[in-house]
């Protein structure tokens, strides 16, 4: 082995920060690089695989009714920069498009009835394209994608949102 590869997110706050840890952990005590890999990044290469051309769309479920997105173009590369939106607001900007990209991961299943209002085609629920891969992880990683292992937050973190309504409540 010659390279830790690990997802930076966008995900759960406290999940990115184990991964990253423990990457992080193994690197030093091996004595191998590691390299931070976006998942939208690493489930848009999945994606890629059955688009036929088309765009690809990685879209993870963000929780809180919102979704976290990028959209590739056939090539792979980075058309939007993720983001986080509600289903409505990504249906809108899909809405821009000439052509309906391939969408896929837990956000498009979750939210399957809403963003196909959209230009947008959603693979079958079980298949497994909607699942980020290790291999397509890997693969990004080891063509030099990514880069420093530092997660990607696209939203405050729930403490510091639990902070701002608690001392809104004091104030009161």
């Amino acid at each position: 082995m010659g390279l830790i590869a690990v997802g930076r997110g966008p995900g759960t706050f406290t999940g990115l920060r184990v991964g990253i840890a423990t990457a992080r952990g193994l690197s030093l005590s091996l004595g191998i690089p590691v390299r931070g890999v976006c998942t939208l990044d690493a489930l848009a290469r999945g994606i890629a695989e059955r688009a036929d051309g088309a765009a690809a769309l990685a879209v993870i479920d963000g929780f809180r009714g919102e979704v976290f997105a990028a959209l590739y173009g056939p090539g792979g590369e980075r058309l939007w920069e993720p983001f986080v939106s509600r289903p409505a607001g990504l249906v809108e900007r899909l809405a821009e498009l000439p052509e309906p990209p391939l969408a896929a991961g837990s956000g498009a299943v979750r939210f399957r009835q809403e963003l196909s209002r959209g230009a947008v085609r959603i693979a079958d629920d079980a298949d497994p394209v909607h699942r980020v891969s290790a291999r397509h992880l890997c693969a990004a990683a080891a063509a030099g994608e990514g880069g420093a292992p530092e997660p990607i937050y696209l939203r405050p973190p729930d403490a510091e949102r639990w902070r701002e309504r608690d001392s809104s409540h004091r104030d009161e």
